[in-house]
């Protein structure tokens, strides 16, 4: 089982790459508002499995956080 801080970690990194949202903004969302979010940029699409290491070390390359 993941930790919890590992998988926030992972969701606010990718809300940060994908959408746009700062550390506060992620951390001011609610579990249903990041949902919906997700839903509307998948279509509506259900069961996605998370990013697994390889998608998300790519994203990391494509989105350098530049600090």
């Amino acid at each position: 089982m993941e930790r919890f801080a590992d998988v926030s970690a992972r969701l606010a990194g990718l809300a940060g790459a994908v959408l746009g949202w700062s550390p506060d903004t992620f951390w001011r969302a609610t579990p249903a508002e990041l949902a919906t979010v997700v839903t509307v940029l998948t279509g509506g699409a259900s069961g996605i499995a998370p990013p697994d290491a390889a998608t998300i070390a790519r994203m990391q390359e494509a989105f350098p956080d530049g600090g």
